[in-house]
């Protein structure tokens, strides 16, 4: 039987903090307030944009759908920058 990994574990270990530092960028980037030393505390600010109560602590009443929403604004434009880059990258070493 696979083993199942932590779900906030980055794969690479060791990748936490850069992951942590692309995620402030991307999300300042985007128009978020971001304290760099806490980027993961964005996510309250992006709930709160899209009127979603959270807060720092238990939130056993947030719907799976409202956590949803919150990660996958973050995660998707992580992602879709993280796509942007690759791209750079590949039309860079076309045209050296």
């Amino acid at each position: 039987m696979a083993r199942r990994r932590s779900r906030n574990t980055p794969v690479v270990p060791g990748a936490g903090r850069s992951l942590d530092s692309f995620k402030a960028a991307v999300m300042q980037k985007e128009g978020y307030t971001v304290n760099h030393a806490e980027p993961n505390n964005v996510k309250f600010e992006v709930a709160k944009s899209l009127g979603i109560p959270l807060s720092p602590g238990n939130n056993g009443q947030l719907t799976t759908e409202d956590a949803g929403k919150i990660g996958g604004q973050i995660g998707g434009k992580m992602v879709r920058e993280m796509i942007r880059m690759a791209q750079q990258q590949l039309v860079n070493r076309s045209n050296p």
